[in-house]
């Protein structure tokens, strides 16, 4: 039988979608552009029109991952913020929507940090990174021009909160919270982490 003619619509995001499920039941040895193409309905040629092999399309689902999280970010913390009630309400939606998205989907989560991190790391996927830290920048600096979080570094304040919450969301897809539910301990660590940002009286 000929092989089926490409005809996708949006055969590219058919494809991330897919890998996307397939990484999280089956793990990144399983991955396979012939056995995404055949789920797809398509030649098992097609793919090589968007990803000429299969770490690019490694490469293509840590960058959505990150866009993806970034708009998860986005959403959560995208009122304005004008009292210390309103900051520490923002660290908290930022808190669970990182956790959430981790938890959702932590075999991606490592993909997309393993391969940011890597020394031949694309500039779009760096790129893409750096976007979704910038957000938790962005969260301490609107608490620092309002006086609700200490002054400091808003990087490095950035960087222990992520630490933070990577950390308990890593924990917790790895079974390790010793039967603490995930957000619990999210709030404890919310809570914790506040008490650190407050400026002194």
């Amino acid at each position: 039988m000929p092989a089926q003619p490409y005809h996708h619509g949006d055969l590219r995001r058919t494809l991330l979608e897919a890998a996307a499920a397939s990484l999280e039941t089956d793990g990144v040895d399983e991955l396979s552009l012939r056995r995404l193409a055949r789920d797809a309905g398509v030649s098992h040629a097609a793919p090589s029109r968007h990803f000429r092999d299969k770490q690019a399309l490694l490469d293509a689902l840590a960058e959505d991952g990150f866009r993806r999280l970034s708009a998860s970010l986005e959403r959560a913390t995208g009122a304005e913020v004008t009292s210390s009630s309103g900051a520490r309400e923002q660290v908290d939606a930022l808190a669970r929507a990182y956790v959430g998205f981790a938890l959702a989907q932590p075999t991606l989560l490592s993909l997309m940090f393993g391969l940011k991190h890597a020394p031949d790391a694309r500039e779009e996927l760096l790129a893409a990174g750096h976007a979704s830290m910038e957000i938790v920048v962005r969260v301490v600096t609107t608490g620092q021009e309002i006086r609700a979080i200490t002054a400091g570094d808003p990087h490095h304040i950035a960087l222990v909160a992520f630490a933070t919450f990577h950390g308990i969301a890593v924990l917790a897809s790895g079974g390790l919270l010793d039967g603490v539910p995930a957000d619990d301990l999210v709030t404890s660590a919310v809570d914790l982490f506040w008490r650190g940002l407050t400026p002194e009286a």
